[in-house]
């Protein structure tokens, strides 16, 4: 009879986060599955495989990750050169994951459905932490079946739960029935993508760098093929997030980005729409026109032939809903999380480490990382969650002193750290909570340097949140 320490860590997710979680469950030799419901690893950012990351890869690779490809004689690309997802999946995800020891415990094309306990719904406490969690699976002939777990690692993220077009949060009126005139997310619009927006009038919805991405291109494809028009709509009239601080931007690839998007617009290529929210979509000849209803007035944009809603991401709950969870009443983050990362009063600059504690639920033994456990804040970053999966895997293998000693390790030159073993539970904020030692480069500390010279701060918004994807500090898609 399996006893439940003989059952393994099941991951859900071989993005990124999900592969370095896997990485380090094998260090600690640990019994893992890693559960990917795409045809590969790295299935969402293979989505946005067209889009730069505005980190190096540097910022982009676990530690523990690149300790085991070098075994395996992997050479690691220029740390300064800043990749695509492409790159990232071709250069660094794919390799990981053909490694003997990850290979073996890797299976793709196949869905988490549901996680529950063996035997025990929400409702019963009795002897609850000593039961396996379920996992019920569909394979991609459709056949389920259930595999036990001693630990569930979600690392799942958001990519695949777009937010919609609707400004309050439910889809507009009208907007699942054109469905087949919307895209969400970033559409390969100079490649794959082409044929469906070359010639037409597009309208872009979102004030993120997802959205500043699309826009670019389409642009770009303007040039080519002037009948190509486009139409920007934001829900707030403040564009500094995506705008940014243009040459004073601490990464100055998100500069470059935010000062051509400008111009384009200052220039009449681009018609921006500022404050609507969109309520309805109807039908006009072949093409759709988008209308704001709040406030009493009405206010249209159209007709245009294609939408790309561009508003962000959030986590798919149901897969959890027989687990005991403790998430932020707004963000749906872990809820230890939401007070240090709500967007409303953070930038990554002022997220401190944290860890396993941080990532916990009532339910023993299930945790969620990445960008899904910062569930609708954009401010995820992908060092961060590759410190996350440490922590989280210290806890599972009984090293508490490790798990509590959560730190940020920035390349080159520093540590942001948080000793809960030496300061207590509270902890410290470390760098990037309070003053950031003055040698110290890296998004929280150019973000305190920034805001003290007057210039614009790190701010990463969805920028450094691809990894809604779970990536990095890229244009905004992350997994």
């Amino acid at each position: 009879m399996t006893s439940f320490a003989d059952y393994p860590v099941a991951v859900i997710g071989a993005g990124p986060i999900g592969l370095a979680a896997a990485a380090h469950l094998i260090r600690r030799g640990l019994p893992v599955k890693v559960y990917e419901a795409g045809l590969t690893v790295g299935a969402n950012v293979r989505d946005w495989a067209h889009v730069r990351l505005f980190s190096p890869w540097e910022y982009n690779i676990d530690p523990v990750a690149r300790a085991l490809l070098e075994t395996h004689g992997w050479k690691e690309p220029p740390g300064k050169a800043m990749p695509t997802g492409r790159d990232l999946y071709e250069a660094y995800l794919e390799p990981l994951a053909a490694i003997p020891p990850m290979a073996a415990v890797i299976e793709t094309k196949v869905k988490v459905t549901t996680i529950t306990r063996q035997g025990a719904d929400k409702v019963l406490s009795r002897d609850r932490e000593a039961k396996p969690f379920v996992l019920a699976i569909r394979d991609s002939s459709g056949r389920m079946r259930r595999d036990l777990a001693r630990a569930v690692i979600d690392a799942s993220g958001t990519w695949t739960s777009p937010n919609p077009l609707g400004g309050g949060g439910i889809p507009a009126e009208g907007e699942i029935d054109h469905q087949d005139l919307i895209t969400y997310g970033i559409p390969d619009v100079l490649g794959r993508d082409r044929s469906a927006y070359q010639g037409r009038k597009t309208l872009v919805v979102g004030a993120g760098h997802s959205a500043a991405n699309v826009l670019l291109d389409l642009a770009r494809l303007a040039e080519q093929e002037p009948r190509t028009s486009i139409v920007w709509a934001t829900r707030s009239a403040n564009l500094m997030r995506v705008y940014g601080g243009g040459s004073d931007d601490q990464l100055p690839a998100r500069g470059e980005l935010g000062f051509r998007l400008k111009a384009l617009v200052e220039s009449g290529q681009i018609a921006l729409v500022p404050n609507f929210s969109a309520t309805r979509i109807r039908a006009a000849h072949g093409q759709v026109i988008v209308s704001d209803e709040t406030a009493g007035g009405k206010r249209e944009i159209g007709p245009v032939d294609r939408i790309v809603v561009a508003t962000g991401q959030r986590p798919d709950l149901n897969l959890t809903r027989e687990l005991r969870l403790d998430l932020d009443p707004w963000l749906e983050s872990a809820k230890a999380l939401g007070p240090l990362i709500d967007p409303n009063l953070h930038s990554c600059g002022s997220v401190p480490p944290h860890g396993h504690r941080e990532l916990a639920h009532p339910e023993p033994g299930y945790y969620t990382v990445g960008i899904k456990s910062y569930g609708r804040a954009p401010t995820f970053l992908m060092l961060t969650g590759y410190e996350q999966v440490r922590s989280v895997v210290a806890a599972l293998a009984g090293d508490m002193e490790a798990a509590d000693d959560t730190h940020l390790v920035l390349p080159e030159t520093g540590v942001c750290s948080t000793n809960r073993a030496a300061e207590g539970a509270a902890g410290s904020s470390g760098c990037c909570g309070g003053p950031a030692p003055a040698k110290v480069e890296a998004c929280c500390v150019a973000d305190a340097e920034a805001k003290a010279e007057g210039k614009t701060g790190c701010g990463c918004g969805s920028a450094d949140a691809v990894l809604r994807q779970e990536a990095g500090t890229v244009a905004e898609p992350v997994g």
